[in-house]
């Protein structure tokens, strides 16, 4: 499956949120393709650093911030791997454009700020010109950096039904240190030592919804059917798993 994380606005996670996606699919065992469509090459700077440490899994990435190159790319390379994640977006490129018109399913991360709502309109635009010619693609907006408490949260989710162009999916993730400290390393939170159950557990509800048919698949299963028609078996179910070993 290609994933693309996106987002018309900066500043969001979308990196972080790519980056851990792809490392939690290495230690799985499937075989990833990480795509850096920014221009600032963020990805591509915390897999270097993965890299350097010799940290292992080891992971695929390339950087392509032009868009035609990175649809070609994209379009020749992917049924190499099992799963391509593309990190892409910011601002309204190329590079974005390209990512919307070969993925199979978009994540677009957003905060709870009054900024990051009204961006969403945006990106909702260009998810309706891409389904033009990408017919099955979609769109899924998820909240980042949530509050531990408040209303704010309740009330930026209930915002996306304003855009019919996204579908909500409840699997938030909170503003929690492991996700920074994790991706300045080049790492996923799962292989933080000492670690932080509660980062990881919803690292893996968010993969659960984005990849399994049934969500609440996946424990004591041998095997799950993916969005895409794969089926997952096997010590590579680890990526869906409450308790993932590094």
């Amino acid at each position: 499956m290609i994933l693309t994380v996106a987002n018309t606005k900066g500043g969001v996670g979308k990196t972080t949120i790519a980056l851990n996606i792809a490392i939690r699919h290495a230690i799985a065992g499937r075989d990833v393709w990480l795509v850096d469509g920014d221009r600032q090459a963020t990805a591509s700077n915390a897999v270097a650093v993965r890299c350097e440490s010799s940290r292992r899994p080891s992971i695929a990435c390339s950087s392509f911030s032009d868009g035609g190159q990175l649809r070609s790319q994209v379009l020749q390379q992917a049924p190499k791997f099992e799963e391509v994640v593309i990190d892409v977006g910011g601002r309204d490129s190329s590079a974005l454009r390209a990512a919307l018109v070969v993925t199979d399913v978009l994540l677009v991360p957003f905060q709870p700020r009054s900024y990051d709502v009204w961006a969403l309109a945006d990106i909702a635009q260009l998810i309706q010109e891409a389904r033009s010619v990408r017919e099955g693609l979609q769109a899924f907006a998820v909240l980042n950096c949530a509050d531990p408490s408040g209303g704010d949260n309740r009330e930026a989710a209930a915002a996306v039904s304003e855009y019919p162009e996204l579908a909500y999916l409840d699997s938030p993730l909170h503003r929690r240190k492991a996700f920074a400290n994790a991706a300045g390393a080049g790492l996923c939170v799962s292989e933080l030592k000492p670690g932080d159950p509660k980062a990881d557990a919803e690292l893996t509800q968010l993969l659960r919804h984005l990849y399994v048919t049934d969500p609440h698949a996946a424990n004591g299963d041998s095997s799950v059917t993916c969005n895409d028609g794969s089926v997952i078996y096997g010590d590579q179910l680890m990526m869906f798993s409450r308790e993932t070993p590094v």
